[in-house]
């Protein structure tokens, strides 16, 4: 039989550099986590496989930030602070921020131009001396023993090439860092099914007078052309809303599975290749749908992101996995690096599910402890962003923007500290990490008085 592996001859790896702190991903957790570890001097690589910073909300066209705000005993208050403010302040000064709007009634959102974001990003990690290297892919690691990491092996144009660091951070999303280091990790639910992903898409030609409010109309018309035969959809929930310019509005109408209904599976480089072209033949027929609601009439298709929107691959077990029950029960803990306001967002089969703690009786939020960043079996590494330590449950609440804005500045905190202290970061002190979150702006909850405004 022909052998089903080929055996790769052994060679020598150029050495790209040596640093105190190295992040793999750019997404929210990654752009702060970068950013907070060289704004507190140490000599600080992001590594990013595009071209550009953002994760899921450039790559995959998001363009609206979850999680930065909360419905606290019933009013609304922004609980993201510390280094997010600097980046949206910055998405701000280039015109690409819009103002907070209501999802359900319950609880805010923000949309944002992905161009914008990207520029500001940009802006933001050059501003704290942050070294960059864009379109580099990771591909494995070079241990230190069993439980440091030596080397961190990326993929670029000019071939395999090695990075070397004190302090490794995994903002990948997927995870990958931390497995091929050999933390342990989970994928999906009890029957190891992640969250379905979605395609964006942006439209653009809009009648912004003849629209309206049609976010508020289109579930009915969509239920109309189900029953007349016309169109069927891939899930009930539609989220269809303007961007800061009312010719152009988001368009998150998708639901991707495989063949078996099961979610695709985002580690999975088949199920991948699927789920990009089910995910665009299924935006396209969104379109089509939405070219006979008012005002989208002469609308066109003016971007279908580069990537296809996952929302949960692995998630790596640390010290602590935040669970639903902590989410709807506004838990607290003595190791806060900070909250998280978004509700359990559980995308099951054909439709969106959104549970929320009780409103107005409770504070709408629920702490995130440090001990969720720090995977077991690894010394030198920190976890942050969708990928940390929560069962499925909790990581459909605490995967969005504003809970990984808030894990990768604590994670980028923590690396400083403990190179300061010459500690591993699972022994940092807490009350140090906590201390210093909170000079840098950050909510972190405690005893913290709740932050006032949006």
């Amino acid at each position: 039989m022909r052998a089903m592996t080929i055996e790769e001859p052994a060679r020598q790896v150029p050495l790209y550099g040596e640093y105190e702190v190295v992040v793999l991903g750019g997404g929210p957790a990654g752009i702060v986590a970068a950013a907070s570890a060289a704004r507190a001097g140490r000599k600080t690589l992001l590594i990013e496989r595009y071209g550009f910073l953002g994760g899921m909300g450039t790559a995959a066209g998001v363009t609206n930030f979850c999680g930065l705000h909360g419905n606290v005993h019933g009013e609304h208050r922004r609980l993201v602070q510390g280094m997010a403010s600097e980046l949206l302040a910055r998405i701000d000064r280039l015109g690409g921020l819009n103002t907070p709007h209501l999802i359900l009634g319950k609880v805010f959102a923000q949309a944002y131009d992905t161009a914008a974001y990207k520029i500001a990003a940009d802006q933001l990690l050059a501003s704290h001396n942050v070294h960059i290297l864009f379109h580099a892919l990771g591909a494995g690691v070079v241990m230190n023993g069993d439980r440091g990491i030596d080397a961190l092996m990326v993929e670029t144009k000019a071939g395999r090439q090695a990075v070397r660091s004190e302090i490794f951070i995994d903002c990948s999303g997927d995870g990958d860092l931390a497995v091929w280091a050999g933390a342990p990790f989970e994928i999906g639910d009890e029957h190891g099914h992640p969250m379905y992903p979605s395609m964006m898409l942006r439209l653009n030609g809009i009648d912004p007078d003849r629209a309206g409010e049609a976010w508020r109309t289109i579930p009915q018309l969509m239920e109309k052309a189900l029953a007349a035969g016309t169109h069927t959809f891939p899930r009930k929930s539609a989220i269809v809303r303007p961007q800061k310019s009312g010719i152009e509005w988001r368009v998150n109408f998708t639901q991707v599975a495989r063949e078996d209904g099961h979610a695709i599976n985002g580690v999975e480089p088949d199920d991948l290749t699927r789920g990009e072209i089910e995910g665009r033949k299924q935006a396209l027929a969104a379109f089509e749908f939405l070219r006979t609601v008012p005002g989208f009439e002469k609308s066109y298709i003016v971007d279908l992101p580069p990537q296809l929107g996952i929302r949960e691959t692995r998630r790596i077990r640390g010290g602590y996995q935040l669970s639903g029950e902590d989410v709807l029960g506004c838990a607290s803990f003595e190791d806060s690096i900070g909250v998280n306001g978004w509700p359990i967002e559980a995308h099951v089969p054909g439709d969106v599910v959104f549970t929320f703690p009780p409103i107005p009786e409770s504070r709408g939020y629920n702490e995130l402890p440090y001990r969720m960043l720090v995977p077991e079996g690894v010394d030198n590494l920190l976890v942050a962003g969708r990928c940390a330590s929560m069962t499925h449950e909790g990581q459909s609440a605490a995967r969005v923007s504003g809970a990984c804005f808030v894990m990768g500045e604590a994670a980028g905190s923590a690396a400083a500290l403990a190179l300061s202290g010459n500690r591993i970061p699972r022994d940092i002190p807490i009350e140090k990490l906590q201390e210093t979150l909170k000079q840098q702006g950050a909510f972190i909850g405690r005893d913290q008085p709740v932050p006032e405004g949006l």
